[in-house]
């Protein structure tokens, strides 16, 4: 099973597509650069640390149904 790749920071709402910096943790929340630094890389939600999340190659993204 593959990650599933949340569209929206979950604090601010800003739009991350599959190219976007985003962090997740174990859990896949998902949180946009600036809300993860506000945080110091910790899960607001679980307490667990904030990682980048893996960007798709571009030509992956175009085809995957979920993307």
């Amino acid at each position: 099973m593959g990650l599933a790749m949340k569209k929206d920071c979950q604090i601010c709402g800003h739009t991350l597509d599959a190219q976007s910096e985003a962090y997740i943790c174990v859990h896949e929340c998902t949180f946009c650069k600036n809300c993860t630094e506000e945080r110091g890389h910790i899960c607001p939600n679980c307490s667990g640390e904030l990682v980048r999340r893996p960007r798709t190659p571009l030509t992956a993204a175009a085809a995957c149904p979920l993307g």
